[in-house]
């Protein structure tokens, strides 16, 4: 995620609180995969198999190991996806990944596990997915 500019980044943030019309502009102008990864992180599981079945895997991941998924986060730790372990840490607000993304001057990503985390706090999810 650290190839995303960071006004991109913002705008997937705002996707996570159910903002359409980014999702639609995502969607259009090259990004999709952020769209869809915002779906998915919302509970959608045509979501994530799209990410699979499109090369986004470790999107794929970042979702399942936000859900709590030891495997995923695993996966993403041997494949070299560090920020998305980071992530998905600072999306259950882990002190170490919160020091980190300030330490390493991330506040897109602070501002991303924040928006999840206000998401996540007011829905009741399905913890049914498919595993990893």
């Amino acid at each position: 995620m650290l190839n995303y500019e960071p006004k991109i980044l913002l705008a997937f943030a705002e996707t996570l609180s159910g903002n359409e019309e980014i999702f639609g502009w995502l969607m259009k102008n090259g990004y999709p995969e952020l769209g869809v990864l915002s779906k998915c992180m919302r509970g959608s599981e045509d979501a994530f198999n799209w990410l699979m079945n499109n090369g986004y895997t470790h999107f794929g991941a970042l979702d399942r190991a936000i859900d709590g998924d030891p495997n995923a986060y695993l996966w993403l730790k041997k494949h070299d996806f560090h920020i998305l372990a980071v992530l998905a840490d600072a999306c259950h607000s882990e002190p170490d990944a919160i020091d980190y993304l300030n330490r390493n001057n991330l506040p897109i990503f602070l501002l991303i596990a924040r928006k999840f985390i206000a998401f996540r706090d007011s829905q009741t999810f399905d913890y049914h997915k498919k595993r990893f």
